[in-house]
């Protein structure tokens, strides 16, 4: 037999041993009632329909709420499994009729629990982005190996007939939070948490659709399948998985490459401030170029130039821009001293910029109310001395001074009338030496 030849029965060998391993591990299979049964799972019905909004709504809620015990129970009641699980196995039988009713019923209910979500988000007053809701928007690898063994004890539990061992596999595989989140992103316009979230869905969908197909042939189910068609499906499976694959594992490098980066740069800063100091927060911007880290140090003593030491101990490794704020804690008597130093020294200068402003204040209105020519203000004695231009009204004169007084206590203010101005004292009539007491108030 030629090489060709060989490998084009590769499959069948496989899929053969495959059958006999799971003929040692469950027994006998009764293959139409497992039918039966899956082709109810997957069925549209008004059960199934409650069940994607109430899931849908558990979902959104724990998400915003940031709950992953919330999100848990969401994945316990969500029935899309059922749809998908039957179409992995009319994949595996070829049934195309079966294929488009498992799928009508998998898209309808997605695109319902979607929409139920992108509703709730839109008449919710918490909109923000939560770790919950983050951790749904980058699928890697791993997302797809989580839901290959996800499926593959799925499948068995289906054809086993052991139901409790589905509900581990609707928690270990999310499909209704990814598509909460998928309507997070449409009801708050954010097209990046979106998209992410739908390649999340769309990868744990396909991986345990074809991984329960894979399940489903090596249980016995299409054994009159020719050769060619065994070949033709294996290879589809296959092809369907590496195009998954390749993008997944890029994503998971650069989760790897981000994770690296952030991981030295906060071994720099805790190496650059030594003991005694924590990072309190770390954000890092990979999308700028150079990668920016910004972070907030909780430190007992200022540390000058940290920025370029801790830049100093990435150079041979990263090319990172460090941006660093320090803030002083602790209990440290030298780094308290300073602290109170700086305080006071704050707290004097606002007050010298006060008193400074009051002075203005002062010289200002004595040169607009008393229609000064020459204002002296003595701010370290307090004492401000206007001499107005004449003509002047005494009375006027007293009277506005007594009012900038009253403003502003603790201030000696003086309006001194000019000397040009002669000061008449009236006398009561006949008397030359009695002032007419009337006639003088109003000088």
């Amino acid at each position: 037999m030629s090489a060709a030849a060989r490998w084009g029965e590769m499959p069948d060998r496989i899929v053969a041993g495959l059958r006999r391993g799971w003929a040692l591990l469950i027994g006998p299979v009764d293959h139409a009632a497992v039918l039966a049964a899956v082709h109810e799972e997957a069925s549209w019905c008004p059960r199934y329909v409650l069940m994607v909004v109430l899931s849908a709504g558990i979902a959104v809620l724990g998400l915003l709420q940031s709950s992953p015990a919330v999100v848990i129970g969401a994945m316990l009641i969500s029935p899309l499994m059922g749809p998908i699980i039957g179409l992995g196995f009319a994949l595996a039988v070829f049934d195309w009729g079966e294929v488009r009713r498992s799928g009508l019923a998998l898209a309808a209910g997605s695109a319902l629990g979607i929409g139920f979500a992108a509703l709730i988000v839109a008449t919710s007053p918490l909109q923000a982005v939560t770790a919950e809701i983050l951790a749904r928007t980058r699928p890697t690898l791993f997302d797809l190996l989580v839901a290959v063994f996800s499926a593959l004890a799925g499948g068995y539990a289906t054809i086993a007939g052991r139901g409790g061992t589905i509900v581990g596999v609707a928690i270990a595989t999310a499909l209704m939070p990814p598509l909460a989140t998928v309507g997070f992103g449409i009801a708050t316009g954010n097209a990046a948490i979106a998209g992410g979230a739908l390649a999340l869905f769309f990868t744990n969908m396909i991986a345990i659709a074809l991984t329960a197909a894979l399940t489903a042939r090596a249980a016995g189910f299409a054994a009159g399948l020719s050769p060619h068609q065994t070949r033709l499906q294996a290879l589809a499976i296959a092809g369907v998985f590496v195009a998954l694959a390749v993008p997944l594992a890029l994503s998971l490098r650069q989760i790897a490459w981000e994770s690296a980066i952030s991981r030295d740069v906060g071994r720099a800063i805790s190496a650059s401030f030594g003991e005694g100091a924590r990072i309190s927060q770390l954000d890092m911007d990979f999308g700028a170029d150079p990668v920016v880290a910004r972070a907030v140090v909780l430190t007992p003593r200022i540390t000058a130039d940290a920025e370029a030491a801790v830049a100093a101990r990435l150079a041979d490794r990263r090319r990172v821009s460090v941006r660093i704020e320090q803030l002083l804690v602790g209990n440290d008597a030298r780094a308290n001293a300073e602290l109170a130093e700086a305080r006071a020294a704050l707290a004097r200068a606002e007050a010298a910029r006060a008193r400074e402003g009051e002075a203005a204040a002062i010289g200002e209105a004595l040169a607009i109310l008393a229609g000064a020519e020459h204002v002296a203000v003595d701010l370290p004695a307090r004492h401000a001395v206007a001499m107005p231009r004449p003509p002047v009204s005494l009375a006027r004169l007293r009277a506005r001074e007594a009012d900038l007084a009253a403003r502003h206590p603790g201030w000696k203010i003086e309006i001194v009338p000019p000397t040009a101005t002669p000061l008449r004292i009236p006398f009561a009539a006949g008397d030359g030496a009695t002032p007419d007491a009337a006639a003088l108030a109003d000088v």
